[in-house]
């Protein structure tokens, strides 16, 4: 588009010099009205090339991310709001499937977390750590999760996807928020008690999972819709090449990070063979069904929280905006957050305020206690 600017304002001056030379009779009062009476050659191109110059000059520099009228159709593939990546039309113009899933060390591996797009880890009670995995690709899958309870957090960040949302129960805390933020499957009570089976190679509470199958005929009987909203533009920006964080504010290297996870001691290393962040947890690799797991990017977003009253259930705010960092090629700039009202998405920004743009490929986001942060993140290069 810009190119095609340039060619016209080229002609533009071409057409000028030609105009005011006689060059094209009949039209020298098109370009010659503005200008006074004797006017010469040379001083007609000056004044056209000062016009061009001027134009040029207020057009705005073409964006590095993918904007949303971007996002079309070129042989069957469409641009996922997830990843940023070309998928498959039917499911990136599909709302993605929200999965509760266990990381405790009974319930390893984690079904489907390889074909999540993005990953939500977030304590629960008793330095657990929980996750919420976005996925898009799940039609065949037989075997999803092991899934687990929700709490009123996973609520929001389901709904800054407008994905619909499997659990299998829920806190006192978060049941008000289920149906009110976002449609919901759940395992222990209504239509969606279909959605779920007991395997037996697990113990309780470890052993509930869900398939492709069982989401999309609970999803019919709760008579959900698998459409986006027509006002949805995505969550976040994706680049169109590669984003390096070199001259960005605050970089610093980062071959290894850790978010300061207590039980899980997980850990994200920099593999500069693929590109890759290499996720490990309890001393180890961490891998899911498919295998290891590995992310482009990694966002830690620090959040103010505490507990409900006297309980051990955690209250986390996903609204008021904090820091955190964005990691990514084997770099990390601090980053703030904020949300855009209370049902919108989350924003990150750089230190001057500019919305930062995302590499293309699966994403993983850390939330951690924004009094804990300082002492626990840490990221080294």
């Amino acid at each position: 588009m810009k190119n095609l600017r340039k060619t016209v304002l080229l002609w533009a001056i071409m057409a000028a010099i030609g105009f005011s030379s006689g060059g094209c009779k009949g039209k020298t009062a098109d370009v010659s009205a503005t200008l006074p009476p004797e006017t010469t050659e040379a001083e007609t191109t000056r004044a056209v090339i000062q016009i061009v110059q001027e134009t040029t000059a207020e057009e705005p520099p073409e964006p590095d991310y993918y904007l949303p009228e971007d996002r079309v159709e070129e042989d069957g593939k469409i641009r996922s709001f997830l990843t940023g990546e070309m998928i498959d039309v039917k499911q990136g113009n599909r709302r993605p499937l929200a999965v509760m899933m266990s990381n405790d060390k009974q319930a390893l591996p984690q079904y489907g977390i390889n074909r999540a797009g993005v990953v939500y880890e977030a304590p629960v009670e008793g330095d657990m750590n929980r996750y919420m995995a976005l996925i898009e690709d799940f039609d065949d899958l037989e075997r999803i999760g092991s899934v687990r309870s929700c709490r009123t957090y996973y609520t929001y960040f389901a709904r800054e996807f407008e994905a619909i949302y499997a659990h299998f129960g829920q806190s006192t805390f978060a049941k008000p928020y289920l149906g009110k933020v976002v449609a919901n499957i759940n395992g222990i009570e209504g239509l969606g008690g279909s959605a779920f089976y007991r395997s037996s190679d697990r113990k309780s509470p470890h052993n509930a999972y869900t398939s492709g199958k069982r989401i999309f005929e609970a999803a019919e009987k709760l008579q959900y819709t698998w459409e986006y909203p027509a006002d949805y533009s995505g969550h976040y920006r994706f680049s169109k090449g590669t984003v390096t964080l070199k001259d960005l504010p605050g970089v610093m290297d980062a071959k290894t990070v850790s978010p300061g996870y207590k039980m899980n001691q997980a850990k994200f290393v920099y593999e500069e063979e693929d590109k890759l962040y290499h996720r490990y947890q309890y001393g180890d690799v961490h891998s899911g069904d498919e295998g290891p797991i590995t992310v482009k990017n990694v966002l830690i977003q620090w959040c103010e929280w505490g507990h409900y009253a006297t309980t051990p259930y955690l209250n986390i705010n996903v609204h008021t905006g904090s820091g955190g960092y964005y990691i990514t090629n084997g770099q990390a700039i601090p980053i703030t957050w904020e949300k855009d009202g209370e049902f919108g998405v989350t924003h990150y920004y750089d230190l001057d305020h500019n919305e930062i743009t995302l590499n293309p490929g699966k994403t993983w986001v850390c939330i951690i206690a924004t009094t804990d942060a300082a002492q626990v993140v840490k990221i080294e290069g």
